[in-house]
């Protein structure tokens, strides 16, 4: 199975593809200043252009929302890509072949995953066979009975043409014929699985029913799934999807998903719903939101690419993810299965379930898209449906039953995410099976000490394989093998009315920009503790392990940004992005060499000056609280005046 993508292919692809192409597909940019493009931020709403891209750095940032990063990380925010689809899509578009590194019994390897140029034409191969299997639908005369199936779950020609549904033709070698006719090899129409081998050579996959190109988020077709239409179909299967290819993983796609993912990015809501015509009955009744599986089961692979979107994080106010699903056995046993899932989401999940057990398509059709609208508003917390399906089998007038009911749904309780609510939820539950509420809480409490126990043992088997703990058992912290200390998740943000910490910001931009403007004494010497803000030091720190000056003078602008990243720690990468792009108050000289210019010189200046400052206070409050007269008060007193002749020394390079 392929592993990571090799390091120099991604540094390849860093280097040569063209921020600022990438970025004019999506952003309307304009000069602003030397080597600067502004425009409206394609991650937030916005008036007024804070949008900012380098293209001889290679970064972009958005003074408005934070977002920033080189190509790769534009491509993957703005497509809602993993890192690997976004180096792949951009490989693609370079025409680069990437090796990635596998692990198996013989070890490490690298190869090509997908030779050069294979991925493109398969795509292409889905795009034409969409095509085909749309104008079969519309123009055939043997696709009357698909027509007839669209028509009576409620869809007309304008429907399908918008979601470009089709028809395969019974006639078992029609689009592989079609396909062979526009160029494309036996291998590649087996490979995309659009075509099956057979003694004879290869033949249609889908034959005799109605098609949904399934589309990856980018918009690009990548699969077909197809619903049987005659009895007589050799395969038994109502649906059938595209097996496994290159470009298709069943795991990995969302139906509809390219038509909802700005509705969904935007409104921070998902609607999932259970098949084709459903998506289709939900978008067509304003339910812009609405994705379905293909062919498979809702799963942890779903979740991660829904979580992007909806950026779900911890910290954020909670998305809303809205399951549809059919009132009966099978879709309440779909709706258990989604609430394994649920504590994977910091969002918000909810069931809606219509009160007839009608899905959207049925819903729709009958009543119009209204119902459709007010049946995802009217969704109840997944929570409640979870407790209400698993009481249910219990008959709660019998007192043994009621305690086997109050067991089962003791450990839902203890997995509510915020322990506050807890008493709330059972108060509510309680209510629901006509309970005393301690009698509950009672059963919550011991489940709770059961799941702590179970944890801590767990926690204890991990701390005893654990290397590097201290005493007490706890780890201890590790320092990064730049030796600078690791940082927390979350750092103060600079306070940039100080003075001093706005000299500090301005020092790193120049720093990153136009490193030649410095003095390469005044890096080596100026030490990261003399900068006030946690972050600058890190950053400050970052600069000098990436070599400084000299090296920077043997590296394009890109290189020497993508060297300094490499030495910042990850809580503080973002603000080596903005800094790499954000304009300074004066303009410096880009060939300005090793030169020191004024501005420069003063930045320096002001932060040496303050660290002189809270040098000389800490030494005077030592002084003072020293004995008259012994060693320790006398050698005091030869630091200050030590510090204070470099104090003044110092302020005369100021005047």
């Amino acid at each position: 199975m392929a592993g990571r993508i090799n390091h120099e292919d991604v540094q390849s692809i860093k280097e040569r593809a063209s921020l600022e192409d990438v970025v004019r597909e999506h952003v309307n940019l304009r000069g602003a200043g030397v080597g600067t493009l502004k425009g409206l931020c394609p991650f937030h709403d916005e008036k007024t252009p804070s949008f900012t891209v380098r293209s001889t750095v290679g970064y972009y940032h958005c003074f408005g929302c934070g977002e920033g990063g080189d190509v790769i990380d534009f491509v993957t925010k703005v497509d809602h890509l993993t890192f690997t689809e976004a180096v792949e899509r951009l490989a693609d578009r370079l025409g680069i072949a990437l090796r990635y590194e596998e692990s198996g019994p013989g070890g490490a390897r690298s190869g090509p995953h997908v030779p050069v140029g294979q991925r493109t034409r398969l795509m292409e191969a889905h795009r034409v066979a969409e095509e085909f299997f749309h104008h079969a639908l519309v123009e055939s005369t043997e696709a009357l009975s698909a027509r007839l199936f669209l028509h009576e779950k409620g869809f007309n020609g304008e429907h399908a043409a918008a979601f470009m549904v089709g028809y395969s033709p019974l006639a078992g070698q029609a689009l592989t014929d079609h396909l062979r006719d526009k160029g494309f090899t036996d291998e590649e129409l087996v490979i995309s699985g659009l075509s099956a081998r057979g003694s004879r050579g290869p033949y249609d996959r889908f034959r005799g029913r109605v098609m949904w190109p399934i589309r990856s988020i980018t918009g690009d077709t990548v699969g077909f799934g197809a619903r049987r239409l005659y009895d007589d179909d050799k395969i038994a299967a109502k649906y059938l999807n595209t097996a496994e290819t290159p470009i298709y993983k069943k795991t990995g796609v969302l139906y509809g998903l390219d038509l909802a993912k700005k509705a969904i990015a935007t409104q921070r809501r998902a609607v999932i719903v259970e098949g084709y015509t459903d998506v289709m009955a939900a978008h067509l009744s304003g339910v812009q939101t609405a994705v379905a599986t293909c062919g498979t089961a809702f799963g942890s692979d779903h979740i991660s690419i829904l979580r992007r979107m909806l950026r779900d994080e911890p910290g954020r106010a909670p998305a809303r993810v809205i399951f549809t699903f059919d009132g009966d056995a099978a879709g309440q046993k779909a709706a258990m299965k989604a609430f394994e899932q649920d504590q994977r989401w910091s969002a918000q999940s909810f069931v809606a379930v219509a009160a007839n057990g009608q899905d959207p398509n049925d819903l729709w059709q009958r009543e119009g898209g209204e119902a459709v609208r007010a049946l995802v508003d009217s969704a109840q917390p997944m929570f409640e449906f979870a407790v209400r399906t698993t009481i249910a089998p219990y008959d709660l007038s019998l007192a043994q039953e009621r305690v086997q009911a109050m067991r089962a749904v003791a450990h839902i309780l203890v997995g509510v995410k915020d322990p506050s609510l807890r008493p709330e939820y059972i108060r509510d539950v309680a209510g629901w099976m006509g309970i005393d509420p301690q009698s509950l809480t009672v059963e919550v409490r011991r489940a709770s000490q059961a799941d702590v126990e179970q944890q801590r043992r767990l926690d204890q088997r991990q701390q005893q394989t654990a290397s590097g703990t201290d005493s007490a058992g706890r780890p201890t912290p590790t320092p990064s093998t730049n030796g600078m200390p690791q940082l927390p998740a979350t750092l103060p943000a600079p306070d940039l009315t100080d003075p001093v910490q706005l000299a500090e910001r301005n020092l790193l931009q120049v720093g990153l920009q136009y490193p030649l403007a410095i003095v390469a004494e005044d890096m080596e010497e100026l030490p990261s503790a003399q900068f006030r803000a946690p972050m600058h030091q890190a950053v400050w720190h970052a600069l000098r392990e990436a070599g400084g000056v000299l090296a920077a003078a043997e590296m394009s602008a890109r290189s020497w940004t993508q060297a300094v990243l490499e030495q910042t720690p990850p809580a503080v990468r973002q603000l080596v992005h903005e800094l790499a792009v954000a304009p300074l108050p004066t303009r410096l000289d880009p060939a300005s060499g090793l030169p020191r210019t004024a501005y420069v010189d003063s930045l320096v200046v002001s932060i040496q000056l303050a660290g002189l400052e809270h040098q000389i206070a800490q030494t005077l409050g030592q002084a003072q609280r020293a004995q008259q007269g012994t060693p320790e008060a006398r050698r005091l007193s030869e630091d200050l005046m030590q510090l204070q002749r470099e104090h003044a020394a110092l302020k005369d390079r100021t005047t």
